[in-house]
């Protein structure tokens, strides 16, 4: 061990006539550990929420969407989307409708965003469907169609849906059950998010009215559209807005109940490198060719992303302060401890120790709190941050928050970059005891001794 290390050592284990020093220490030491611990556990905290709702956003929506600037929806899409998907980076694709109404049931009614979609294909770019806990998607299949139906077809199952049911095929006595079944049966599925259903109180084989606010032109003026639905299914994501907010439907039927024949009104897409998701998507925009406009997850998300990253600055410089506050409690405790050894300095220098080495000395002695506290604070705050993360322990309004627990996420770059801050805020604090120990004079000091 280097002589300058082995003083200082022995000087945090040795008993002094001074106890309080001793304290201050100690205090010194809680402080580091303190602050480091901290900090390790709110950098967790806050990547946990960054990446759970990076992880949700990804796993529900596409990671671009290619919109008609010009109109207000993209007709025979079909060919391209086939012509798109072969662009480099793109995985798959998917054609959507995405519209305002209304879903009630009974008294019961609130705003929704209805999705019409392709089961087989939305599968390839969102994981949505797959949280579906109650019921099933299977529903949403287009029979006999792999695809999206046609007007002629939709038109089609209509009417043979209409003949299901009519009164001539069914039985007609009062407490015929068939007739009931045969009818809902014959209604177009939907699948709704959990919020949404306790909310309306439905649940798998309840009927909802769903009510488009376009509406169509009667000689009673603008009547609101609406269409019964069949809930098929209830999807759980954890993420509080979808499950409240939005439902599913066959992409036949939404464009039955908008009235919008065969056309879509965006194209999602799923690529291989979500970070380079904006340069793709000006690729794709490219090849869809004038009066198209894509946009990608992280220009739809931005303001919550720099929220976030906002919110980590001020957090480590806000908790850094707990640090800055023991570097305080070690300059004073090494400042104690020069008053307290200036005979043993003495000695040391008539025995020709150099000034350089006892400045060595006092700052090794700064630095030995410093990395002792550093380590106790890395260990208590990755065991903190481990444990609530594994057992959820701190609960969230999802209402509010959308997540209905605090995420932790540890990272160890985190960790290297906070051990680094302290250990470096306790170097700095170490600077003016030891020039203060450097300048003693061996003469002075032990004149009277």
């Amino acid at each position: 061990m280097r002589f300058e290390l082995f003083i200082a050592s022995r000087y945090l284990r040795a008993k002094r006539r001074q106890a309080f020093i001793g304290v201050i220490t100690g205090i010194s030491i809680a402080g580091v550990a303190a602050g480091v611990a901290s900090l390790v556990v709110a950098l967790a905290i806050n990547n946990g929420f960054r990446q759970d709702l990076q992880d949700r956003l990804l796993g529900s929506t596409s990671h671009i969407n290619l919109l008609r600037v010009e109109s207000d929806g993209i007709k025979d899409w079909r060919p391209l989307m086939e012509r798109l998907a072969k662009q480099p980076h793109v995985v798959a694709a998917a054609p959507a409708i995405y519209e305002q109404v209304l879903i009630s049931r009974g008294p019961r009614a609130r705003g929704a965003v209805l999705k019409g979609l392709i089961p087989g294909d939305e599968r390839k770019v969102s994981d949505l469907l797959n949280t579906i806990k109650m019921g099933s998607a299977a529903a949403l299949d287009e029979a006999g169609t792999g695809g999206a139906a046609t007007p002629a077809q939709t038109n089609s199952k209509a009417t043979a849906a209409d003949k299901s049911v009519r009164p001539t095929q069914v039985d007609q006595s009062p407490d015929s059950l068939a007739g009931v079944q045969l009818r809902v049966a014959a209604m177009p599925p939907i699948i709704l998010g959990k919020e949404m259903a306790d909310d309306l109180g439905a649940a798998v084989g309840s009927i909802v009215l769903v009510t488009s606010p376009q509406g169509e032109l009667t000689p009673f003026g603008i009547v609101p559209k609406y269409s019964r639905f069949r809930v098929a299914g209830i999807f759980s994501s954890g993420f509080y807005d979808y499950d409240f907010s939005w439902a599913f439907a066959r992409l036949s039927d939404a464009q039955q109940l908008f009235g919008l024949g065969d056309e879509i009104s965006v194209l999602e897409f799923k690529v291989d490198d979500i970070y380079q998701a904006g340069q793709i998507a000006k690729g794709i925009e490219q090849a869809a060719g004038k009066g198209f406009m894509a946009t990608n997850w992280m220009e739809q998300n931005k303001a919550i992303f720099r929220a976030l990253r906002l919110e980590r600055l001020v957090t480590f410089i806000t908790i850094g302060l707990i640090v800055f506050v023991a570097a305080l409690n070690i300059l004073i405790s090494l400042t104690m401890m020069v008053m307290e050894k200036t005979r043993d300095i003495a000695v040391l220098m008539s025995m020709g120790t150099r000034k350089s080495q006892v400045r060595r000395i006092f700052v090794s002695q700064g630095v030995l709190i410093g990395v002792i506290g550093t380590a106790i604070g890395l260990v208590i705050g990755y065991a903190l941050s481990w444990a609530g993360g594994h057992y959820h322990l701190l609960a969230l309004a999802p209402e509010v928050y959308s997540i209905d627990y605090v995420p932790f996420a540890p990272r160890a770059l985190d960790g290297v970059l906070v051990a680094a801050i302290a250990i470096a805020i306790s170097l700095v604090a170490t600077i003016y005891p030891s020039w203060s120990a450097a300048r003693i004079l061996p003469a002075e000091a032990l004149r009277y001794e």
